[in-house]
């Protein structure tokens, strides 16, 4: 038996002005800091053994801030495979450290849409533009992408298979692993698990730092109530 956690990093500063941010890399609000440590605390009690975490700031932030606040001794530490220096010299000697440490993989794979023209754009000025009906499309639709960006099933033709490939092996082996990332990556990974349509996803929403938990075991997926 394995918990999954998946966590959408609190508000950002764009969140909080009502600006399509995508892949632009935006930090948190302060909104967003207790946002994330309250999230922490929701999963203290939780052992954590693996972090994957996206690209971009915000999902990286509302992580560590997170596991700030847990119950465990241990230490996360981002890994940078294949990154010259950042990997050669980061090399860690004390075998006791090395049992203290929390692995986070960073992966690209599991960023947010990438909203393409609409990004730094405020919503409200595009629906004045294109019409809100447009704007809620392009917004919530499965395979509608907006201007020169990506849909959910472009997103979730990434996030999905990274998913299968990177964490799903990690489940198996029991170990217990926290997904840092983002509201349209993470419905997307939700969709896998619940088995939705693509008409059920568009209707799911994902709040900022309200961790969802799953548990796994034998191959099945039960959300922890």
């Amino acid at each position: 038996m394995a918990k999954l956690i998946l966590l959408r990093h609190g508000a950002s500063v764009w969140n909080e002005k009502n600006i399509f941010t995508g892949w632009v890399d935006i930090p948190l609000s302060a909104k967003g800091i207790q946002e994330a440590l309250e999230a922490g605390k929701k999963i203290a009690h939780i052992p954590i053994d693996v972090i994957f975490v996206s690209s971009l700031i915000r999902a990286q932030m509302t992580a560590m801030l997170a596991m700030s606040v847990h119950e465990g001794d241990q230490v996360p530490v981002v890994l940078h495979p294949g990154e010259g220096k950042l990997e050669e010299w980061a090399e860690i000697y004390s075998e006791e450290e090395k049992k203290s440490i929390i692995p986070v993989h960073v992966a690209w794979q599991i960023n947010e849409r990438m909203y393409g023209r609409l990004q730094g754009m405020n919503k409200d000025e595009m629906r004045k533009k294109y019409g809100a009906d447009q704007v809620q499309i392009w917004r919530r639709s499965f395979d509608v992408a907006p201007p020169e960006g990506e849909s959910l099933e472009m997103t979730a033709a990434r996030s999905i298979p990274y998913f299968q490939e990177m964490v799903v092996p990690l489940l198996k082996q029991g170990k217990n692993v926290l997904i840092s990332a983002h509201g349209n990556s993470l419905r997307s990974i939700v969709m896998f698990l619940d088995h939705l349509s693509k008409d059920e996803v568009v209707k799911l929403e994902m709040a900022t730092g309200a961790p969802v938990i799953y548990t796994f075991e034998g191959n099945r997926w039960t959300k922890d109530e």
